[in-house]
């Protein structure tokens, strides 16, 4: 059993929150409706404020992305179970216990009072709803589904955050391991080489050349770190101002999509982001070449959304949508190949959200694959450069040692 942190309206109409144990989240739904309750949202654990350090002390956060999901999947909830939207909004308005996120809440009611609809009100946000989300609701409101499709967009929310987190947690433990051996080799260059330098110029022989060159080295990292420090922060920032044009960024883009492994994993990432976009978006009722523009904005690769951008060209043109995914190469040859299953049998959004399910999978295990493969490469490659820098010094020793007897 898990304890789930619900917040629900009560059938008397007030705001009601507190603890459950249940199975799943749907079963403490269930509880919450058995109950008499309307559920607003169930989450697992205990809810708490999220704090962040300012020059003027300790705040909270402004609204998250993760605030943003939660609101649309909330916002979601509440239509699906009869109410108004403006008596939805004041509902959110009230339960939200963020200040930053109660004030967008109240901007969103404003506009939709003043008779905007919620796709405009929302669009007057675009710093905390895309046009991806701001479109998925227009296509709701036009196609009289708003309700299942918000669920939707929700849900679709959801997992793209979820193979987001999945990616940048992996990530965590390879950065820390990359950052404590450049720490200890930096340590052992800046203060443990240089103390043997004082000692073989003393003694006037001629070093081997491995001694040299890791002698010269550590002086140049012990006499001249600020200014290398300053260099590599220079070089990030032009390489980061380079890789904004957009033809350095696609070549760049497109040499990452060739490297062993790590090409893989992009292909197979945004593979899942792209298809789990466009499949959402067709379901919901939004036009194909709209669909394939704003899955397009969600594919950060540039080599692949250019591809992406031919596929409207070549559907315009009245040609296969699938033509320029199997010409390029690029795209995973499966996904091709399910795609042109689902376009040739009219269940193109079905088979696209089936295609973003198998690869969501297959990036989990790819990454722990490359995970395991990085963490003796990372291991080996620091204990044999700090073998070598021993060996040289031992090898210096060794050669003043037959010019002693």
């Amino acid at each position: 059993m898990t304890q789930f942190r619900y917040k629900a309206v009560a059938p008397g109409g007030q705001v009601v929150q507190g603890e459950i144990e249940a199975d799943s989240r749907d079963a403490a739904v269930a509880q919450l409706r058995d109950q008499g309750h309307l559920p607003i949202s169930a989450d697992p654990g205990i809810a708490t404020w999220k704090w962040g350090l300012t020059p003027f002390g300790v705040r909270p956060r402004l609204i998250s992305r993760g605030d943003i999901i939660a609101l649309t999947r909330q916002l979601g909830t509440l239509l699906q179970a009869g109410l108004a939207l403006d008596e939805a909004l004041i509902t959110l308005a009230r339960v939200v216990q963020s200040p930053p996120l109660q004030r967008l809440i109240q901007e969103i009611q404003d506009s939709v009072q003043r008779g905007a609809s919620l796709s405009e009100a929302l669009a007057q946000h675009p710093r905390h709803f895309t046009a991806l989300h701001v479109n998925l609701i227009r296509a709701g409101e036009a196609a009289g589904e708003l309700p299942p499709v918000i669920d939707r967009l929700a849900t679709y929310l959801e997992q793209s955050q979820e193979l987001r987190s999945a990616v940048q947690t992996a990530l965590i433990y390879p950065a820390l391991l990359c950052v404590v051996a450049l720490c200890s080799l930096a340590a052992i260059m800046v203060f443990v080489v240089p103390q043997f330098i004082p000692l073989f110029e003393d003694a006037g022989a001629t070093l081997p050349l491995l001694t040299r060159l890791v002698f010269g080295a550590a002086g140049i990292a012990r006499d001249a770190w600020l200014p290398l420090l300053a260099g590599l922060v220079v070089l990030g920032w032009i390489v980061k101002k380079r890789l904004e044009q957009p033809a350095p960024r696609l070549r760049w883009d497109l040499a990452c999509l060739r490297l062993p492994l790590i090409g893989t994993v992009i292909r197979e990432f945004e593979t899942a982001r792209f298809t789990r976009t466009l499949g959402i978006l067709l379901g919901s009722g939004v036009p194909i070449l709209t669909g394939i523009r704003l899955a397009g904005d969600v594919v950060r690769n540039r080599a692949l959304a250019a591809v992406v951008e031919d596929m409207g060209a070549s559907l315009e043109q009245g040609l296969p949508l699938t033509g320029p995914l199997r010409k390029s190469g690029l795209f995973p040859p499966l996904a091709v190949q399910l795609m042109e299953v689902g376009e040739e049998s009219g269940q193109l959004d079905q088979m696209l959200l089936k295609t973003s399910e198998i690869y969501d999978g297959n990036v989990r295990i790819a990454i722990k694959r490359a995970l395991a493969l990085l963490e003796p490469v990372l291991i080996l490659g620091l204990g044999g450069l700090i073998a070598l820098i021993i060996m040289s010094v031992l090898v210096a020793i060794l050669g003043l040692n037959e010019l002693v007897v």
